[in-house]
């Protein structure tokens, strides 16, 4: 585990902070970090580039394909998408991810998806400051036009759907051309 550096850029324009409470100690699992040439070939892919590399999305990347949204996820952006992993599709309720692969569902699929895409390059530092500066929470709106609240709950970075769920950040700041991956330990529900 590896204690984040604090940081601030570019919140001004993607994140709005409002008052709550919160620890500020951030730590992400680091158990297997990438080696650096990894590092830098990963950053030159895009996001979905990134994402089809890593077998714990394939599910995500079904999704955005699925959606329609290889292009838009592929254009310069910059974009900071919070990524389910294959196991946080797995724990919603059975047959949830197989009707939302539908043709008809294409539209709630997108929903969803956009919902777990906030504009900007935003490091899990810079959201780490956020919170700290916004007295314990910090508000981001994503591209599907909802909201996230960023908190810090025993050193790690949660994130707060419109549904009241409680999602961790397991992993931060994968680096793509056009944005940042942060991990996801559960899927995000728009409101």
């Amino acid at each position: 585990m590896t204690r984040l550096n604090s940081g601030f850029c570019l919140l001004a324009a993607t994140l709005a902070i409002t008052a709550g409470t919160a620890s500020v100690a951030v730590a992400h699992d680091r158990q297997h970090p990438p080696a650096r040439a990894d590092h830098h070939h990963r950053a030159a892919q895009t996001l979905v580039g990134v994402a089809a590399g890593n077998a714990d999305f394939s599910t995500l990347v079904t999704a955005v394909q699925t959606a329609g949204l290889v292009d838009t996820l592929n254009s310069a952006g910059p974009f900071t998408v919070f990524a389910p992993t294959n196991d946080a599709f797995a724990e919603l309720p059975a047959g949830t991810v197989d009707s939302l692969l539908r043709p008809s569902q294409r539209a709630a699929l997108s929903r969803i998806l956009t919902y777990h895409v906030v504009p900007g390059r935003i490091t899990a530092a810079d959201l780490t400051t956020a919170v700290r500066v916004g007295g314990g929470s910090a508000t981001l709106t994503t591209v599907e036009g909802g909201r996230l609240v960023a908190t810090v709950r025993r050193g790690t970075l949660t994130l707060t759907d419109a549904a009241g769920n409680r999602i961790g950040v397991t992993a931060a700041d994968i680096p793509a051309s056009n944005g940042l991956i942060h991990v996801l330990d559960g899927v995000l529900t728009p409101h």
